[in-house]
């Protein structure tokens, strides 16, 4: 979340990227000060508006609330929630899982119910909380929202994080033909306690059914640890430095295959020393096995390589030697939010990390071979650097928002404290366009919401009406949460979606797609976790450009079979079963059920 304490005088991105023009990787074109990719990126280049802000019109009404006026200025306060796309009822819609947050009562914390909006299609959702029963499920003080099928029966369920608890909600068959949730957190066997921040997901040892690893923070608490003496300008009492707070150790959960999970953490030596914030699962060396990248706060990064065989979980931890746990300066950085894409197409995924106000935003460039995992700091040569360091940044997400085939970035902030000296807490997120492997500020073609600061902490991205085009849901502190549809208007440029599905049902993260057109290879990985507390569209998406034709489509299955895939065309979508031959084109038909006919939620939006 915030390396508080550690303010650099002046402005030190400029003696950075002096420092980084000595030990930048030469396979990559460097970018300076004086680059034309630099100099594009400031004068703000312009075009069509990538976004609009479509939130009036979907019908959500919802804000995360973190309690802040209470004026306890807890660090709690400061992490704010995710968001989950989920498509629970399986209509081909994706819906909306929104955390709540918290509040006090005296010294005992407590949390806000959550919510659930269906997609109605177009763009119109309706508040179905009570509907699934949601409404009677008592959740935490809240953060993070993970969607994905722990029990393999073809349905996806949710794991919520937050302040001293865990739910698991199992997405179950209602009386009336419907789907609802049901809390099963205590027969799962996750008695977990501990304050837990962001969660992922994936099959680590091979079973077909996916481990949850869970993201720890700090041992703050009433009883046993709330400083109240933590200022930032000497007089104005204010949100506490990380470093007064102890990391909690994070936990990885075995999935026993009969709906419980066993706590695996010490005997595959997960560190204990980490205030964790995100983490993702993705397969990291291209061996179809997913790994464990996780972002800690001012402590290093880990990253565990999955050397599983089937039946045993082995995890080796090497993102110090592996370049991926601190920053070109060999410093631990304040990270949040991540994710993992081949932004510059050598077929392996790289890391995005975003990081806390005075330092960039980690772009790590895989260079991993079949011995050696090997990661380098590109936020120099990519152009990324140019962003500078005036943000405290969580979510963030690759994204080909024109579809002309190389995954660009977004990126949310806003300050974790209340009172910040140099930064406003309310910050502009940033866009920037993947210029073949080179990025460049377009934030001034964001459309409306990204020409204005906000308090942002989750972001989650896909596809919500089903055109090709990638769109985004932010969440906030204490401000409605938002919805972006995504119009670029790039009529000339092609796409195409996958949904891989897996036989039985099991788990797909760790798989990876290879799609050639004659521009091409490009790679793209199933994932589990991603941006900050928040979870993704599980389809895959291309941007093809121009490129009508898809000569190749290889499928490397998390279990090992290898599938060439024929008879997809661009601009569709495709469900891809694992070892059948033919692909079947999805064509997602709009609810026909009116938004009045669906119960609404009793909860007012707090």
């Amino acid at each position: 979340m915030a390396r508080h304490w550690r303010i650099l005088a002046g402005s030190g991105i400029g003696w950075m990227l002096l420092l980084a023009a000595g030990c930048q990787d030469t396979s990559s074109p460097a970018t300076s000060p004086t680059s034309p990719a630099t100099v594009d990126s400031i004068s703000g280049p312009t075009g069509p508006d990538v976004f609009a802000d479509v939130t009036a019109q979907t019908g959500i009404n919802f804000t995360y609330r973190n309690g802040e006026e209470a004026d306890h200025y807890a660090i709690i306060e400061s992490l704010g929630g995710g968001v989950a796309l989920i498509d629970y009822d399986q209509d081909g819609l994706l819906d909306i899982f929104l955390p709540g947050g918290g509040y006090y009562e005296g010294k005992k914390v407590l949390g806000y119910p959550c919510r659930l909006y269906r997609n109605l299609g177009q763009f119109r959702f309706q508040d179905v909380t009570a509907a699934v029963g949601l409404d009677n499920i008592s959740f935490p003080y809240s953060h993070g929202a993970a969607a994905f099928d722990y029990d393999c029966d073809g349905w996806p369920d949710l794991l919520i994080t937050g302040y001293n608890r865990l739910v698991l909600l199992k997405n179950v068959p209602d009386e009336a033909g419907g789907r609802r949730f049901v809390d099963v957190t205590h027969a799962a066997g996750l008695r977990d306690r501990l304050w837990s921040t962001s969660a992922a997901w994936g099959d680590l040892d091979g079973d077909g059914y996916p481990e949850i690893f869970v993201a720890h923070y700090g041992d703050w608490g009433f009883d046993t640890n709330h400083p109240t003496d933590c200022t930032y300008d000497g007089k104005t009492r204010d949100v506490c430095q990380p470093r007064r707070f102890k990391p909690l150790p994070h936990t990885l959960y075995r999935n026993n295959r009969d709906g419980t999970f066993s706590d695996v953490s010490e005997a595959c030596k997960i560190r204990k020393d980490g205030k964790g914030i995100g983490v993702i699962m993705v397969d990291i060396n291209n061996d179809g096995r997913p790994d464990i990248y996780v972002a800690n706060d001012t402590d290093d990064n880990h990253l565990y390589v999955n050397r599983s065989q089937t039946g045993q979980i082995v995890l080796e931890e090497t993102a110090l030697f592996a370049g991926a746990a601190r920053d070109d300066r060999g410093i631990a950085n304040g990270s949040m939010g991540l994710d993992a894409a081949d932004y510059n197409r050598s077929g392996l995924a790289s890391l995005i990390v975003t990081n806390y106000e005075n330092e960039l935003p980690a772009l790590y460039k895989n260079r991993s071979t079949d011995k050696q995992i090997r990661f380098l700091y590109d936020t120099m040569p990519s152009g990324l650097a140019v962003i500078g360091g005036t943000y405290v940044s969580w979510g963030v997400g690759f994204f080909d928002f024109d579809n002309d085939g190389w995954p660009d970035l977004f990126i949310v902030s806003g300050h974790a404290i209340r009172h910040p000296i140099k930064l406003d807490r309310r910050q502009k997120p940033q866009l920037l366009r993947n210029v073949q492997g080179r990025f460049r500020v377009v934030t001034s073609q964001g459309g409306s919401y990204c020409l204005q600061p906000h308090n942002a902490r989750g972001a989650a991205f896909g596809d919500l009406d089903n055109d090709g085009r990638i769109d985004v849901v932010v969440s906030h502190l204490n401000e409605p949460v938002a919805v972006l549809r995504n119009v670029y208007p790039a009529r000339d440029h092609h796409w195409i979606g996958l949904h891989l599905r897996s036989r039985k049902n099991a788990d797909t993260v760790g798989t990876r797609v290879v799609l050639e057109t004659p521009q091409g290879k490009q790679t793209a990985f199933v994932k589990g976790g991603a941006s900050y507390a928040s979870t993704n569209d599980p389809r895959l998406h291309f941007g093809l450009g121009q490129d009508s034709q898809i000569q190749r489509l290889t499928i490397y299955w998390a279990s090992g079979r290898v599938q060439e895939v024929n008879g997809v065309q661009p601009d569709a979508y495709w469900a891809i079963t694992e070892g059948e031959s033919s692909p079947q084109r999805l064509v997602y038909p709009v609810p026909t059920v009116a938004a009045s006919s669906v119960p609404t939620s009793a909860i007012p939006s707090h």
